[in-house]
């Protein structure tokens, strides 16, 4: 690759900035081009987005294609497939996408890798089906009925997001009777919480750390082992309750964690990219060992789409170019999620670890200090109840709040009124984002109020209050269905977003120095 050029000096840059400052068609003069709609959309892997209410023209997206090429965006993407140590704080590959690729011909990262994945991958498996199937005991030779995943940060937020986003598995074509539960917060009423309800003789847990010496996760399995023990477990059968999920099998299996229930991962797996692997075991114990490995497939056909696509047809590519151009063109120091389907309540808290910790940097590759903006400050959750909240700052605040909205073209539920809910649903969530692009002059909102027979004074008075700028870029992302595979696909889409933003803004993704430090004070303090 070519020598590293800061961001701020490459030439598409530059000509950004100059469209940026140059008068910008509101976007209530971009939609009234009827073919908007239809040019501006883009479908891959099972997953469609329709961008044409972004504040971009022609213009501007050529040249934030050209910024891909001038920063080798693809070519960085290459060197993530092949193996390369593109972490190199670290001197570690990142190969998430090795975890769903086992299967593939001839990988970019070598059948040694692929062997080791897929071996694991098939422990995995069978293991979840055993726990599924019942014949996991207890000390007492009872079935296990419950189980607890303690991890905390990566280990707990993608297994619990798509164990809760797919949960309609274990209740309908699954028929799953173990109940599969998370707690991440070493708080002592998070864990009791959990615990309060349970069967210790039918209560096995996950125990999930990289290093196996993660504070908040340790605390929690001691206080786990202690609750066993007090309910009558003997020592010597304490394994059969307890699951290691590590990188450092010596360590767990030092703290009493039999082999046979120890699975591992690899130091090239970051922790916001693991439910792909052994960490995502619960998850493969709540939705079955066919569809956490659907679940692969989804994100398979993601990577794929993202290494083949043209670059103006290229989902990850393209998200990521928009949100630059919001950010460092636009000034928006935030970006909201807004998913429109109630399984994906979590799926806000999950993309924050992802974005944030990844792109929340202030230095570049080569060591000197990044000039321009990075990752915003990403939040949201459920669009319906944050119409009823905070959608009143995104209309009429004074910030700038990019939006992204996931829709469900199809609902599954089997109630007999689903497809009525679901219409209301997808009526609001797209009267939401067309309210936000196109907004309400005061002269619309003086002629709106006179047309209601408010008399004049009235008018005057309330026209101010009743307008709303508009001008709210935002993405509408459609899943056909909520299944695995296309849950797969939706956070694969994510993660590449977050590495070719990370790409052009010529930062690591893949180190998180920053969470390390808090770590390291905590233990110096308790020392």
């Amino acid at each position: 690759m070519k020598p590293f050029v800061k961001p701020q000096h490459r030439e598409a840059w530059k000509a950004l900035q100059v469209l940026s400052q140059s008068a910008q068609p509101h976007l209530r003069e971009l939609l009234k081009d009827p073919k908007r709609i239809d040019q501006w959309q883009v479908s891959g892997a099972g997953i469609s987005i329709d961008y044409s209410r972004q504040r971009v023209t022609t213009e501007v997206l050529q040249q934030l294609l050209a910024l891909a090429d001038e920063s080798q965006v693809m070519a960085q993407a290459e060197a993530m497939f092949r193996g390369d140590a593109i972490n190199a704080t670290e001197e570690r590959a990142v190969l998430h996408v090795a975890l769903r690729g086992s299967h593939v011909p001839n990988p970019p990262w070598g059948q040694s890798i692929s062997k080791q994945v897929g071996d694991e991958l098939l422990r995995v498996c069978m293991f979840a089906e055993k726990v599924r199937e019942g014949q996991l005991k207890g000390h007492a030779g009872e079935s296990i009925t419950d189980v607890v995943n303690l991890g905390i940060g990566g280990s707990d937020l993608g297994p619990r997001m798509t164990t809760e986003a797919l949960s309609h598995l274990t209740r309908e074509s699954y028929k799953n009777k173990v109940r599969v539960h998370y707690v991440s917060n070493v708080d002592a009423w998070s864990l009791y919480t959990t615990l309060a309800t349970l069967n210790p003789a039918r209560t096995a847990f996950v125990v999930q750390s990289k290093t196996f010496t993660t504070q908040e996760t340790m605390t929690l399995a001691t206080s786990a082992k202690r609750w066993l023990l007090d309910a009558g477990c003997p020592e010597g059968q304490l394994h059969q309750h307890l699951i290691a999920v590590t990188a450092n099998p010596q360590i767990s299996q030092a703290q009493g964690f039999s082999p046979e229930h120890t699975f591992g991962f690899w130091d090239w797996v970051g922790g916001r990219y693991s439910v792909w692997s052994a960490i995502g075991l619960p998850l493969a114990i709540s939705i079955g060992a066919f569809a956490f490995q659907d679940m692969l497939l989804g994100a398979r056909a993601m990577d794929e789409h993202f290494m083949s696509a043209p670059k103006d047809q290229n989902l990850p590519l393209l998200m990521a170019l928009l949100g630059v151009w919001n950010r460092n063109f636009l000034g928006a120091t935030t970006h909201n999620i807004a998913p429109y389907a109630s399984p994906l309540g979590k799926f806000a808290s999950f993309l924050q670890q992802m974005d944030m910790e990844s792109n929340g940097k202030r230095t570049h590759i080569d060591g000197s200090p990044v000039e321009v903006a990075t990752a915003p400050v990403l939040w949201g959750g459920l669009g319906i109840d944050g119409q009823h909240a905070y959608f009143q700052l995104i209309h009429q605040g004074q910030h700038l709040v990019p939006m992204d909205f996931i829709g469900l073209r199809t609902e599954r539920s089997p109630l007999p009124f689903a497809a009525e809910h679901h219409r209301v649903v997808l009526l609001n969530m797209q009267a939401q984002a067309q309210a936000l692009a196109i907004g309400r002059s005061p002269e619309e909102t003086v002629q709106a109020l006179r047309d209601s027979g408010v008399d004049e004074a009235e008018v005057q008075r309330l026209a101010p209050h009743r307008s709303y700028p508009g001008n709210v870029p935002s993405t509408t992302i459609w899943v056909d269905a909520l299944t695995p595979r296309s849950m797969g696909a939706l956070m694969a889409l994510y993660e590449h977003k977050v590495f070719c933003q990370a790409a052009i803004w010529g930062i690591h993704a893949y180190d998180q120095w920053g969470v390390e430090l808090g770590k390291k004070m905590a233990k110096d303090m308790e020392a």
